[in-house]
């Protein structure tokens, strides 16, 4: 069984599963009524809500961490203040394709290196590792890249060739270009609003287009792809494709929305965007 379901959504909430953990958390797309009665929705083990500031409910049920495995990753959770867990799962069908395409350029005897920006707890980072990709992992956050050290430990990746760096990523991005490093494909899902390492404010609606940039810079003469994924409101398949499509223009470029899956009725939860080139 999957470590993760989207049980029912509704009223601007969504139930879900995080193995035997029961959450309901906001989620402002869910403008459609619930599924479930009200009485399924009580037996969740907490709640979160923003109504009066960030606020748990029953957060005492829920143990200090937790492991559940999803889309072939395994990662440690655990209950935030800002009602996070360690795990964004609609980008479980991003970790599957990362992990398919990195390992078809292995078979055909590419070894590639990937750069994942603002990488969070890693699941991009984890998915191209276990593919056979050099990763190199960037958060501004340094708790968040401990977090992922663990979920790479978690996943018997200790060993395995990833660069763990605490920095603003365009900072660091402008450092590897002077270095002469480059990546055959680049990760991002850059906050809408956000702060480096070193208290840099990033806007998307600013900054993005210069995120890009770079990224374009630092792609090998031989790229494998870009990903981009977004949850920024009003950001949808066609911006993201308009973005990413005219500045990767000989690239293959597919677009679309993030999804949060399972009994209940799928929640729209972000939007992805990949420019593709051939392998060989």
């Amino acid at each position: 069984m999957d470590g993760y379901e989207l049980l029912d959504s509704g009223d601007g909430r969504k139930l879900e599963r995080f193995g035997k953990i029961v959450l309901a958390r906001p989620c402002s797309q869910a403008m459609w009524r619930p599924s479930l009665p009200p009485a399924e929705w009580s037996r969740a083990d907490a709640s979160f809500d923003r109504e009066e500031g960030n606020r748990w409910h029953g957060r005492a049920n829920l143990p200090e961490s937790w492991t559940i495995e999803t889309a072939g990753i395994r990662f440690k959770l655990g209950g935030t203040d800002f009602g996070h867990l360690g795990i964004f799962p609609e980008q479980r069908a991003q970790w599957s394709w990362i992990r398919s395409r990195v390992a078809a350029a292995a078979a055909v005897g590419r070894h590639p290196s990937v750069l994942n920006l603002f990488a969070y707890s890693g699941g991009s980072t984890m998915a191209a590792a276990l593919g056979g990709a050099e990763v190199c992992h960037l958060d501004a956050s340094k708790g968040m890249v401990e977090w992922a050290r663990e979920n790479a430990a978690l996943n018997g990746l200790s060993q395995s060739p990833v660069r763990w760096i605490v920095d603003d990523a365009r900072k660091f991005m402008r450092r590897e270009l002077r270095r002469g490093r480059r990546y055959d494909a680049v990760i991002l899902d850059p906050p809408t609003f956000g702060r480096g390492a070193a208290g840099e404010m990033y806007k998307i609606e600013r900054d993005l287009k210069e995120t890009l940039d770079l990224a374009a810079e630092l792609l090998s003469e031989r790229p494998l792809f870009v990903l981009f994924s977004s949850h920024t409101p009003g950001m949808s398949p066609v911006a993201a494709s308009n973005v990413v499509g005219q500045l990767f223009a000989d690239a293959k470029v597919e677009a679309g929305e993030m999804l949060l899956e399972g009994s209940g009725l799928k929640c729209p939860s972000g939007v992805y965007c990949r420019a593709l080139w051939d392998m060989v």
